[in-house]
């Protein structure tokens, strides 16, 4: 169903894929958008457990998108050393396809928050961090990409040199 690498000597190991879900801060969504079009959104996220929770308003472009075709990608760039002196760049990246649903349980909805809340602010109180979810919670949604493909790729000059 997913495309094969075709520079396999490239690729991310599951493990190096996941690390850079775990650490990076920011990645671009990609849904179908309107007329077909694609439609790619940069966003805070955080991973857990093979899925990837994003915060969003309650209606808009993305969540129309979700509606219509639950069908994502999600891209983190985590290394992009660019070497004009040898028309490259050194890259590592990663790629989760998979599908996305927007939340309803409030349980789930409270627990996504919370890890996200906690990933970008890990040293704040509990109560200083519920305080904030509750202030926003009204307007809040929440997105879960449940990851059933996982890809990484690394520029070659990076390969052995970890």
């Amino acid at each position: 169903m997913f495309r094969q690498m075709r520079r396999k000597n490239q690729q991310l190991s599951l493990e190096e894929c996941s690390e850079i879900l775990v650490n990076g801060s920011s990645g671009v969504l990609a849904l179908e958008g309107d007329d077909g079009y694609p439609y790619a959104v940069p966003l805070s996220f955080v991973y857990n457990d093979k899925k990837i929770f994003f915060h969003s308003a309650k209606t808009g472009h993305k969540i129309d998108s979700i509606k219509s075709n639950d069908k994502a990608s999600f891209c983190v760039i985590a290394r992009d050393d660019v070497r004009p002196e040898e028309y490259t760049s050194y890259f590592k990246s990663v790629i989760a396809f998979g599908k996305i649903r927007i939340l309803k349980d409030e349980e789930e909805i409270r627990k996504a928050i919370a890890l996200l809340a906690i990933k970008y602010n890990s040293q704040d109180s509990i109560e200083k961090r519920e305080r904030a979810i509750e202030a926003g919670y009204a307007n809040l949604c929440m997105l879960e990409l449940k990851v059933e493909h996982l890809t990484g790729k690394q520029a070659k000059e990076l390969i052995d040199k970890k």
